[in-house]
């Protein structure tokens, strides 16, 4: 489908706007937001970052590449599971297309009943999942990283615009797991993300974790000092389509945008409310609302007014400033976008909040031209496709698009709303097709706390022994595989795998 197709249908999307006019907060400088280089590709609009654009493409494209490769080799193992050599065979082609051997345990059975296929598919997302995990912690492929210079030119930049943390919570549909690194282009350490089904955020643990930062101001002086005046930012990612309102939006708010809007507005109030119950009104913290078309990546920021009201009717549209600004030069592009933004603000606003939203719908032109080269329009998988669910507290490694479900949680029983999402998801992505459900276990833990490793061991196994009591018919007909893994939070290496429904043991049983 065309591109053009969402610039006739944007209208739907356009809220009022005020008459135009340059607020007293516009950015001082438009060389302090040109840290991008020019683009030379007539086709491309002046502000997007072709470089930025070719390496985000490559990763992507490799990292799903392993993942669908996954498919055709099975097929092609499958037709030789009777061949004398079957196992020497199957392993050769598995380590030259995928990289790495199948488990010979299960392999060892096929001469004396059918190949359990199911559990090969399973095993091989469990590794594609393990490669692309570990390269993403030993080499820093988005070069996003703590000690990477864009991090802390960004960490500098949000510091200059009045913030001192950066807490998003995206919905956990995998079509916005790569909203941090790709859609809005912010180096993924220097956030802190988690992701619920539908944006609903825990208020009572959002809080804890603004009383943590906030303590580590006083204690620490990190990220800053507890007296710089400076605000935390709590951010909601929503989501809608563009192209199909009805069918592809947030399914946790029945694909209606404007609920998904209203809810997420709601507990970004509900979380300043508790905070400032508790803690005063000089303790308050800043919001923002975003949503994002998940058909074509472009981003509509309803911006504050200047006492923090966010309006549900009032937006500013990437997808508009892309047409309005394509043919401008750079310069003229971004005082534009400064404009725009600035036209529909009431009260004086934060000069700091205006310059980072500036920031994210420049970056977003960067990711609106990326869908529309690689797809010669909008996404082609306009709804789910992602390859397995990530249950738990961690997955820092995970910023590709339609790759991964999140499902939050301690407890399956308090995080059962998202992960029932997930597993209705996959029941029509994997199972319809009989193939199994691949979930991936996470506890992240604090490598300085004595005795963490092991409670988050403890973690992991909990929360398997309860999925497979939830699910316990998909797990009997082999139509549900976990894999348990941990991680140091505090250092740089890769998870470390724990355990796995596929393991020899367990297989045995069968």
């Amino acid at each position: 489908m065309a591109y053009r197709h969402l610039a006739r249908k944007k209208d739907r999307f356009l809220g009022p706007t005020a008459p135009r006019k340059r607020h007293p907060s516009a950015i001082d400088s438009i060389a302090e937001l040109k840290s991008f280089p020019l683009t030379t590709d007539k086709r491309a609009h002046p502000l997007t970052d072709l470089a930025e654009n070719n390496k985000l493409q490559h990763y992507e494209s490799e990292v799903k590449g392993s993942f669908e490769k996954i498919v055709p080799l099975l097929q092609k193992i499958s037709a030789l599971q009777h061949d004398q050599a079957f196992v020497e065979r199957a392993q050769k082609l598995a380590k030259a297309e995928l990289g790495f051997e199948l488990p010979k345990h299960i392999l060892d059975k096929a001469w004396v009943r059918p190949l359990d296929m199911r559990a090969l598919f399973a095993w091989c997302v469990f590794e594609a999942h393990k490669k692309s995990s570990n390269r993403f912690f030993n080499s820093d492929p988005l070069n996003g990283g703590v000690d990477s210079s864009r991090a802390k030119d960004f960490e500098t930049f949000l510091s200059e615009c009045g913030f001192h943390l950066l807490d998003v919570t995206p919905c956990s549909d995998g079509r916005l797991a790569h909203s941090i690194a790709y859609v809005l282009r912010i180096p993924f350490s220097s956030v802190r993300r988690r992701s619920h089904a539908g944006a609903m955020f825990d208020v009572e643990n959002t809080v804890n974790r603004w009383i943590k930062t906030e303590h580590k101001r006083y204690r620490e002086n990190s990220p800053n000092s507890a007296h710089d005046p400076t605000c935390y930012l709590k951010v909601v990612l929503y989501h809608f389509s563009s192209l199909d309102p009805s069918h592809q939006g947030c399914a946790a708010h029945g694909s209606d945008d404007s609920v998904a809007a209203a809810s997420g507005l709601q507990r970004l109030l509900d979380f300043r409310e508790s905070v400032e119950n508790s803690f005063c009104c000089g303790a308050s913290v800043d919001l923002l609302l975003i949503g994002i078309d998940t058909d074509t990546d472009a981003i509509r920021v309803h911006v504050p007014d200047s006492k923090s009201h966010i309006s549900l009717e009032k937006w500013v549209s990437t997808a508009d400033i892309y047409q309005e600004t394509k043919q401008l030069s750079s310069d003229q592009a971004i005082l534009r976008i400064s404009e725009k933004v600035n036209s529909i603000v009431q009260g004086n606003i934060s000069p700091g909040m205006i310059k980072f939203i500036i920031k994210l719908i420049t970056n977003n032109i960067s990711q609106i031209d990326y869908v529309r080269d690689l797809h010669d329009g909008p996404y082609p998988d306009a709804g789910h496709a992602e390859r397995f669910i990530g249950v738990g507290i961690g997955f820092k490694e995970v910023h590709l698009r339609n790759l991964t479900y999140f499902a939050h949680l301690d407890t399956v029983e308090e995080g059962a709303p998202d992960l029932d999402v997930g597993i209705k998801i996959f029941s029509g992505l994997n199972v319809s097709r009989d193939l199994p459900i691949p979930v991936v276990v996470r506890f992240d833990y604090s490598g300085r706390v004595p005795g963490a490793r092991e409670r988050a061991l403890s973690d992991c196994k909990r929360v398997d022994n309860a999925i497979s009591s939830r699910y316990r018919k998909l797990v009997d007909d082999g139509l549900l595989h976990t894999c348990l893994t941990i991680r140091d939070r505090d250092a740089k290496d890769p998870a470390e795998v724990v355990g796995s429904s596929l393991d020899p043991a367990p297989q045995e049983e069968h």
